[in-house]
């Protein structure tokens, strides 16, 4: 579901990404960055500053994002839906999520045998996202 819905074709016939970078948002940031770093096991790149703090997902290539907090950001459990990579099998990342302080709101569910699957849960935040596998 990933790959399939944030890409498509432009005119001359190459890929083009819609989604270029996401941001998370964080009340309580270092629960967050916990959050995060414990159900993909991570470490995460910390800029913090007296207004703001990010936390960079680390990625080597594709679309990267943070954890942001500060600058009025605002936790939500409604809203556009992000899909995150649960890797090879998103269940070792969904199986993390509630020892984590977070909630599953659906388990791993099949797309389609060529799509993959998908699970949804609620963060440490409040902030609903999805995972998506191939498997």
């Amino acid at each position: 579901m990933g790959s399939i819905l944030a890409q498509k074709r432009n005119k001359n016939g190459t890929r083009k990404d819609f989604i270029s970078w996401f941001e998370i948002p964080a009340i309580d940031f270092q629960q967050a960055v916990n959050f995060y770093s414990y159900i993909f096991d991570i470490e995460m790149e910390q800029v913090i500053n007296e207004d703001s703090a990010t936390a960079y997902f680390p990625v080597t290539t594709g679309i990267g994002g943070a954890i942001t907090s500060g600058y009025s950001n605002e936790t939500s459990s409604s809203g556009p839906l992000l899909y995150l990579n649960g890797g090879e099998d998103l269940n070792n990342v969904l199986n993390k999520v509630e020892e984590a302080g977070g909630r599953i709101i659906m388990s791993k569910t099949l797309i389609s045998k060529n799509a993959g699957y998908f699970a949804v849960f609620v963060d440490s935040q409040g902030n609903k996202l999805a995972l998506y596998s191939k498997k």
